[in-house]
């Protein structure tokens, strides 16, 4: 017979397993796993859990479908609204009740249903030429002045069909409609000193050498550059751009998350997103990746600081992502990357 403490013992042991097991989450990512290192460490640090991290370049919603119920996925993290409105138009996210979360999190940067969280937000800038641009019309750039005669053969920009670009061009599509984007996009190639190819760090790269004398890009690139992170060369392409945030208010973009629809872990994730937002990992994250905090009140990096103060565009980020459709069309139509 075994005695009652006996089996106790028993049964601690065939659970303590499990529950060592349990003590870990499975992030899913399209960002490279070494930016978010600092963060998962610190987590691992003052929670106990284990993250292990999943890099998925591409193609995350796909996967995530055809694993289907046995996927191991916990928390999905992405770059680009569209690509987190995928998740959840796609039903692959789970909606999360959590004080914490829409303590820290803006209305406008998190789903009503708790199905989505933004982590941090990216602004899309204009970059001016530091030498041929004077300061006081660089202050005054606005997307729409791109198209300006005067800056014809002057302006650098990646594709039209990458998503950062289709992103601004969402924003600029809510505000104006259709015809006007057709138009703009057409004045845009017009005025291009080169093919839309290649990447932001690019543009300033481009700047430099006196291809182009303006070009839009994200902040954060200004940022990783200027740091040195990237070199010497790319720290002397950061300094030869003075970065603007349009003065009729930026568009931005943004990094986000959602707890997966058969997280296995679902309470482990929860606690990572949290974890996520926390004053101590907001900061963590703006330092190590140049983006700015949705938690109000966290200091940017004093680099991207330096750029100026951020006015958003007061648009709905799901209703940015649902306008990326018709934006790919009319890049398509005008021809904007031939």
């Amino acid at each position: 017979m075994i005695r009652p403490r006996s089996a106790l013992f028993a049964l601690s042991l065939l659970l303590a397993p499990a529950a060592a097991q349990a003590a870990e989450v499975n992030l899913y990512t399209t960002r490279e796993p070494g930016l978010l290192r600092p963060l998962t460490e610190r987590f691992t640090a003052e929670t106990g859990i284990q993250v292990n991290t999943v890099f998925v370049q591409g193609g995350l919603a796909e996967r995530l479908a055809a694993e289907g119920s046995r996927s191991r996925a916990d928390v999905a993290m992405v770059v680009d609204v569209g690509n987190l409105m995928e998740l959840v138009d796609r039903d692959l996210a789970q909606p999360v009740r959590s004080g914490v979360l829409e303590g820290a999190i803006p209305a406008n940067l998190r789903d009503p249903q708790g199905r989505w969280f933004a982590l941090s937000t990216r602004a899309r800038a204009i970059y001016a030429s530091r030498e041929r641009i004077p300061e006081a019309e660089a202050a005054k750039l606005t997307y729409e002045d791109l198209t300006d005669p005067r800056f014809k053969g002057r302006v650098c920009i990646r594709s039209g069909q990458h998503p950062y670009n289709t992103a601004l061009f969402s924003h600029l599509i809510i505000e104006h409609g259709e015809p006007w984007l057709r138009d703009y996009l057409t004045k845009l190639k017009a005025n291009l000193a080169r093919r839309a190819a290649g990447g932001d760090r690019e543009v300033a790269r481009d700047i430099m050498a006196g291809i182009c004398d303006v070009g839009v890009a994200n902040t954060y690139y200004a940022g990783l550059m200027l740091s040195g992170r990237g070199g010497d060369e790319q720290k002397r392409w950061g300094e030869a751009v003075r970065v603007v945030l349009p003065a009729n208010e930026t568009a931005v973009n943004l990094t986000g998350a959602v707890v997966t629809r058969h997280a296995p872990n679902r309470a482990e994730a929860q606690r990572l997103l949290e974890f996520m937002v926390s004053p101590e990992a907001q900061t963590v994250y703006a330092n190590a990746n140049f983006e700015n905090p949705v938690r109000p009140g966290t200091p940017t990096n004093p680099i991207v600081e330096g750029f100026g103060s951020l006015a958003p565009r007061d648009v709905s980020m799901p209703e940015v992502a649902a306008r990326r459709t018709a934006v790919s069309r009319i890049v398509d139509e005008v021809g904007f990357d031939r």
